[in-house]
């Protein structure tokens, strides 16, 4: 009797186990569905390169304005090229806004199996988070994502060194 139950037990695990699968396969959730930080948008306010000067009772002219420090990148949207991994192929766009790096979107990832899906929606958003942190390309790997933070790393190296100023 023992064993009947035992069996019964693994077979009804392994069933529900296989429904979950099958659930996840018909419903795998998108990379697109985790949060992400607006994009702030460029100031309005016009910014001059030469400082504004105003004289004094006869004597020179005097600094009024302290010089723009010019940003670590031109401003605008840097598209890098597909850099392929071994779970696919993965391309970024790396938008730069008053000279830093304000947001990065995925064009391309791995998608292909649930695996794959996993470990972009685990790693992904944690570069990007660090690399805007960071304001280059020198981000630490996350453990499980050698080969997809290795790839990002790349990716946006590219793209940075376009946006260099």
């Amino acid at each position: 009797m023992k064993k009947f139950l035992l069996s019964a037990f693994v077979v009804g695990v392994f069933v529900f186990y296989s429904l979950l699968q099958r659930q996840q396969q018909a419903n795998p959730l998108s990379i697109n569905t985790l949060p992400v930080s607006p994009t702030p948008s460029p100031a309005s306010i016009p910014v001059t390169d030469s400082p504004t000067t105003q004289t004094g009772a006869g004597g020179p002219p005097t600094d009024t304005a302290t010089p723009v420090q010019p940003g670590q990148y031109k401003d605008g949207q840097y598209t890098s090229s597909p850099v392929d991994y071994f779970y696919g192929t993965l391309q970024l766009k790396a938008i730069v806004s008053q000279g830093k790096l304000t947001d990065i979107q995925f064009l391309q990832y791995a998608q292909d199996r649930m695996q794959s899906m996993m470990i972009s929606q685990m790693a992904l958003p944690q570069l990007k988070q660090e690399a805007i942190t960071a304001q280059n390309a020198n981000v630490d790997m996350v453990s499980g994502a050698t080969d997809t933070s290795q790839a990002f790393i790349q990716a946006l190296g590219e793209v940075l060194s376009q946006a260099k100023s």
